[in-house]
């Protein structure tokens, strides 16, 4: 038997590749956008520039419509995960320490296995479970460990929690209608309802851009062409080639990425406990995505050691 081409399986590692170093980016850019604009200014904005950078793209590639049986999941996770996310996320992380959003927002990915295998079908293998148990546990070291000491408040929990749940319910609610259209549709029309959703914060936004400094503008704009538009958009290539719970697993390697580019770019040396929960990261991605000696034969179409010869021949 001839084994099966790798490149569908790189295209969609790449992508998800692609997605976490942009989201890893976006901290950074957030830290800067944030102090000039308010929570919800800061998503309209966002998502008004992902919209029409991915709009802009869909003319020039002549993207349609999605089919109408896409658009219950594409209307679900545009208004949970476009919409409801970024707001409540933004507002969250300024109620909060590091240490506690790591704890509350990175239940998102054990969220999404859950209700993927509640709500799919997808399978939990052991590995992955492992995994994401061992990059959680690097999360929550990687955020203890930059926190600032300041306070938590109850409404800034409860703030994140509701992030965690609403990225989850998104991205499960995403997958079925991968299956109808493709990724830059779904991806577009989401950003589209979550800019909708967003509206009511368009008089802030008006106000606050007056205001702002340019920089922080400019990250506002970045923040919406490349870690929504295109992050976004490779996120769901990939997510469409493999299950929820693999996906999301994978963005625990982006608590140890900004951990990387806050030394690189912000001049912020990590200290040893920092290093130490960012390697926990990485090696919880690593098993979680790893595949068990059975699962590559039966991909790779290599023959049990055990099948009698005749068989494998």
């Amino acid at each position: 038997m001839m084994n099966a081409s790798p490149r569908p399986r790189l295209l969609a590692a790449g992508a998800a590749t692609v997605t976490v170093v942009l989201w890893a980016s976006a901290f950074v850019a957030i830290r800067s956008a944030g102090d000039a604009y308010s929570p919800g200014a800061l998503a309209l904005g966002r998502l008004l520039a992902g919209t029409v950078a991915l709009g802009a793209l869909c003319v020039v590639r002549r993207v349609g419509w999605p089919p109408r049986s896409a658009w219950r999941g594409i209307a679900i996770s545009g208004v949970l995960w476009f919409g409801v996310y970024m707001v409540v996320l933004n507002w969250g992380e300024q109620e909060v320490d590091a240490g506690t959003a790591a704890l509350v927002v990175n239940v998102g990915p054990l969220l999404i296995a859950l209700l993927g295998s509640r709500l799919l079908g997808d399978p939990l293998p052991p590995r992955l479970l492992a995994g994401m148990a061992v990059s959680f546990a690097g999360a929550v070291t990687v955020g203890l460990s930059m926190s600032g000491g300041g306070g938590s408040s109850l409404l800034g929990v409860a703030l994140c929690l509701l992030a965690a749940v609403a990225y989850a319910a998104g991205v499960v609610a995403q997958k079925p209608a991968l299956g109808r259209a493709s990724a830059l549709q779904v991806t577009t029309f989401g950003c589209l309802v979550g800019t909708v959703v967003c509206l009511p914060f368009a008089g802030q936004l008006v106000h606050e851009v007056a205001a702002a400094p340019a920089s922080a503008t400019l990250n506002m704009v970045y923040l919406g062409v490349f870690p929504t538009a295109l992050a976004f958009t490779t996120w769901a290539y990939a997510l469409a080639r493999t299950t929820a719970g693999r996906m999301g697993a994978t963005t625990y390697a982006v608590p140890a990425l900004v951990v990387l580019m806050s030394w690189l770019v912000l001049g912020e040396v990590p200290g040893p406990l920092t290093l130490a929960g960012g390697a926990l990261c990485l090696a919880g991605v690593a098993v979680s995505r790893s595949r068990s000696r059975a699962t590559a034969r039966v991909v790779t179409g290599e023959p049990r050691p055990e099948a009698p010869a005749r068989e494998s021949a």
